[in-house]
């Protein structure tokens, strides 16, 4: 049941992005419901080898590269969801801190 809330959460998260960013775009909330679906897969099976793989570029630049990991992966997310898209790099740099924000924020208020 938490994981259901969790994706549901992460939906509305998403859901939310452009009416904060005009370069992000949600056309439903089914598309945001299967594009946080893909996202969550995305960072459990991609996002572990790429951090592993870029480990002496993160640990270079203390650990800020894993914001540049985590817009390519949104980014990714973008390109194969349709009815979610993202125009460009920092665009999706942007989008994907401010659906972490968004997301951790909806999870501690109902989720507890």
């Amino acid at each position: 049941m938490r994981l259901l809330v969790t994706w549901l959460i992460n939906a509305a998260a998403l859901f939310a992005l452009p009416y904060l960013m005009q370069s992000i775009r949600v056309e439903s909330f089914g598309a945001a419901l299967v594009a946080a679906l893909i996202l969550g897969l995305v960072n459990v099976l991609i996002r572990p080898l790429l951090v592993l793989l870029t480990l002496p570029v993160t640990v270079l630049t203390l650990g800020l590269f894993i914001f540049v990991i985590n817009a390519l992966l949104f980014w990714l997310v973008a390109n194969f969801v349709s009815g979610f898209h993202v125009t460009g790099f920092w665009s999706a740099f942007g989008g994907a801190i401010l659906y972490s924000l968004i997301s951790w924020a909806l999870s501690s208020l109902i989720l507890k």
